[in-house]
């Protein structure tokens, strides 16, 4: 079957990998929000952030940002708040840049009458995210996303690719091509509900966010140029 829509991974590749100080991200949040306090904050909010991603592997739920900050005792509102996701959206913007492939790749794939949707498992809103693509110049370059911020379920689980499949309004798995970086949560997740995958495997994934089994990639690329003549040659097979 042809290529009708191919849906992006975001962390690992839409943006480049990069290996973080957890902690230190909360740490610039905490920082701002209570100087005093900002080590014992940080170290809840770590500890939340960890939990969150082990219900997420474990039982694909999802959580938010906003979530973590009440299970560390802190409001999401007001001007302490607002200043210190500042702080935090700092810290994120150097380790969020797109890939220099991916502006061209899209590009070429909408040309082809292919659509472009994103599915990221992710703490952060919707508007975050559309920041940063609308930063890098390819928020125009979606037709549709899905951030499991704004649903139930995270990935693998089928109601998320489904979800994702719905915002590019398309029924049919077996006309899309999943890419992402992780072989539990992108091609494991992806092949379940018939889509195909294609795994991009240059994340150093933190072992306590890998799965309990891997997928089976239709393709491996080496870099998301290499995506479009995977795309061409099934879209004419």
């Amino acid at each position: 079957m042809s290529v009708e829509a191919v849906i992006f991974d975001w962390g690992g590749t839409l943006t480049p990998w990069h290996t973080i100080d957890l902690q230190e991200q909360w740490a610039a949040y905490t920082r701002v929000y209570d100087r005093l306090r900002a080590d014992e904050l940080a170290g809840r909010l770590f500890e939340a952030e960890t939990a969150a991603w082990a219900r997420a592997r474990d039982h694909q739920r999802s959580g938010t940002i906003d979530d973590l900050l009440r299970e560390a005792d802190i409001e999401p509102s007001g001007q302490r708040h607002d200043e210190a996701m500042a702080a935090y959206s700092a810290f994120w913007a150097p380790h969020t840049l797109i890939d220099p492939d991916a502006p061209p790749l899209m590009t070429a794939l909408r040309s082809r009458g292919i659509k472009v949707g994103v599915l990221s498992n992710t703490l952060w809103a919707r508007d975050h995210h559309e920041e940063v693509f609308r930063r890098d110049g390819v928020l125009d370059l979606i037709d549709g996303a899905v951030y499991t911020s704004e649903i139930e379920w995270t990935k693998p689980h089928p109601e998320a690719f489904r979800a994702a499949m719905t915002a590019v309004e398309l029924d049919d798995p077996a006309a899309v091509v999943f890419v992402g970086d992780r072989p539990y949560d992108d091609v494991h997740g992806a092949k379940e509900v018939g889509m195909r995958a294609v795994l991009v495997p240059h994340s150093a994934i933190p072992e306590n966010q890998k799965g309990h089994v891997e997928g089976d990639p239709d393709a491996v690329i080496d870099r998301l140029a290499d995506l479009l003549a995977v795309v061409d040659g099934w879209s004419r097979a």
